[in-house]
């Protein structure tokens, strides 16, 4: 008797047992492996996706640079602002131009200026570094050299870009994912945004995931709208009313033109 009675529990206890079971089996796919002997099954797995830059104390810095920050007043810059190894009397922002942190290497410079050579040295390290490893992830065939270079009217994906040529962007660039897709670009040679050029951000996607790596001079045209970490090897160039939402670290020296520029999201 007292096994009959136990018997609706065991049943029930034994139906949840299979039922999880077969939950866990529905939520790993597979798919067969074609093998010279035999047809065997692996569990698909997602591609991961691109990891992002760790910009070091560069992070920091809305605008770092090595050989100096020019300006045409009146421009509007929201962040921490240096430049290193060149002396202070090579950054020409003024202090109410700065929502922000002026650092300098030496006591020339605008006069709220902070003296911080070591700090500036480590920025500078970092940034170095941060452009190196941008310039060495792998890029995959479908994502290189897309538009012979001119990427004018594209919608891109999250993925790592390699262009061997210089890049024009001459009109709207989308770049589309969520909060969380990574954007990494490598330009061997020059970088031109055209006057009134934009880069469009849709569904969730964050200027401080975005990434840009240019071995050439970059010329972001007048009126522009720039988005992403700008890592230069040569010279950046923002134009009359041109706006940044990222940061500019240029290893040579940085031109502003009554410009904003903001830390990224």
């Amino acid at each position: 008797m007292k096994l009959l009675k136990l018997m609706p529990i065991l049943a029930m206890f034994l139906i949840g047992v299979l039922s999880s079971c077969d939950t866990a089996e529905e939520t790993t796919l597979m798919t067969p492996i074609n093998s010279s002997t035999k047809t065997k099954l692996e569990p698909v797995i997602s591609s991961k996706k691109s990891e992002g830059i760790n910009l070091g104390v560069a992070g920091e810095f809305v605008i770092l640079t090595k050989s100096g920050i020019t300006n045409v007043r009146q421009s509007d810059i929201k962040g921490d602002v240096g430049t290193s190894p060149i002396t202070g009397a090579a950054l020409l922002l003024t202090c109410e131009e700065v929502t922000g942190t002026i650092y300098t290497v030496n006591a020339a410079g605008p006069a709220c200026k902070i003296t911080a050579p070591s700090r500036l040295s480590t920025a500078v390290g970092d940034m170095e570094t941060a452009y190196t490893d941008i310039a060495g992830r792998a890029s995959s065939a479908d994502k290189t050299n897309l538009g012979a270079g001119n990427i004018t009217g594209m919608t891109l994906s999250p993925g790592v870009y390699k262009w061997t040529s210089a890049v024009l962007l001459n009109g709207v660039l989308e770049l589309k994912g969520n909060e969380d897709s990574i954007f990494i670009f490598q330009i061997a040679e020059t970088f031109d945004m055209g006057s009134g050029a934009e880069i469009l951000l849709t569904n969730g996607v964050q200027a401080k995931n975005i990434f840009w790596q240019t071995a050439g001079a970059v010329t972001l045209g007048t009126t522009s709208s720039f988005q992403g970490s700008l890592l230069g090897k040569t010279s950046i160039a923002v134009q009359t009313g041109a706006s940044v939402n990222g940061r500019l670290l240029a290893q040579t020296a940085v031109t502003l033109q009554m410009n904003s520029v903001k830390m990224p999201n």
